[in-house]
């Protein structure tokens, strides 16, 4: 019988930058699951544009303590009318008084700096059933403001875990890999289940190979192990995927690496080497590289093919390292 895992409880849970990651890659997915009558209006024919540079601007110039917005996206309803979505994942463990006015400036600092119209969509992961915000209200001397938006409480999804666990929608495995998160804080054996649970479950709904990658690394970030148990989900994973003959968990590895683990891909690099197998390292600097990075520019994307292993391993070891893409290569 295995020993039970230990577990470091001073380490916080992170939810931040994995939610980040998912908005951008599954935008469409999101707004489905979420929001789904904002879905069902947008020309998904047209690709959603990221407004990172408005978005930084209204951050700057709104000056609302503990200010958090996570995405501001430009669409195109049906009718060409160009729309805003403002997305905002609130991650605290408390009541937040100031949340509300916090969506009231984004909101109207959006609109006053560019003049498109805005919809307000909140995710609100914390603890608290009790506290529900979806609107935000002023009102002196017969003068009056009231701003309303969406807002969405992932507890809710607990009455409905057996409708999370059938739905197709990557966005489920999102709200329950969270949810998970929350229930086993603390518990390692059973986050180590619900774990491998969740990263199965992956492959059964026949989601596409980088999918698959993009929800895992949701999954590995929110539902962290301590090292030991991190070992055994590893062995657990390979033999599944070796007993499927599915070959997606060397790249969901490399992913892994890419959290600080230096070490761990210098090892798998140097395996590569060991097996000649050219091609599967660019592959693997390109999976790193994108996980890290982003999207990999089609002049870079063509050097990484051509270079030869001392080449590929040296960037490989320099991604750890720094903090821009251009850094890898220089």
């Amino acid at each position: 019988m295995e020993a039970p895992l230990t577990w470091d409880h001073t380490q916080p849970d992170e939810y931040d930058s994995p939610w980040k990651e998912i908005l951008r890659g599954c935008f469409q997915d999101f707004l489905a699951f979420f929001l789904p009558v904002a879905h069902d209006g947008i020309d998904w024919q047209r690709k959603p544009v990221f407004l990172d540079k408005e978005l930084n601007r209204i951050t700057r110039e709104a000056r609302a303590k503990n200010r958090r917005v996570d995405l501001l996206v430009k669409v195109w309803l049906r009718d060409g009318q160009e729309l805003w979505i403002l997305i905002h994942v609130e991650i605290q463990g408390d009541r937040d008084p100031e949340f509300p006015e916090r969506m009231y400036t984004s909101h109207y600092r959006a609109y006053d700096l560019h003049r498109k119209p805005v919809v307000g969509l909140a995710i609100l992961t914390d603890d608290d059933p009790g506290w529900r915000v979806n609107e935000y209200r002023q009102e002196k001397f017969g003068s009056e403001a009231i701003y309303r938006f969406n807002a969405i409480k992932l507890l809710d999804y607990l009455d409905h875990l057996s409708d999370l666990e059938r739905s197709d929608n990557p966005f489920a495995i999102i709200a329950l890999a969270h949810l998970r998160a929350r229930q086993t804080r603390n518990r390692p054996d059973e986050r180590y289940e619900q774990k491998l649970h969740l990263t199965r479950s992956l492959y059964r709904q026949g989601f596409s190979r980088q999918r698959i990658l993009d929800l895992y690394r949701f999954i590995d970030w929110i539902l962290h192990l301590p090292p030991e148990a991190d070992d055994r989900f590893w062995n657990e994973l390979s033999n599944m995927e070796e007993e499927k003959t599915m070959r997606y968990v060397t790249s969901v590895e490399r992913i892994g690496m890419q959290k600080g683990m230096e070490k761990g891909m210098e090892k798998g690099m140097e395996k590569g080497m060991e097996k000649g197998e050219l091609k599967g390292k660019s592959e693997m600097l390109l999976d790193l590289l994108q996980a890290r990075f982003g999207q990999i520019p089609e002049s870079l994307h063509h050097r990484i093919v051509s270079a030869d292993l001392e080449q590929l391993t040296n960037w490989g070891r320099r991604i750890v390292k720094v903090d821009s893409l251009q850094a890898v290569f220089q």
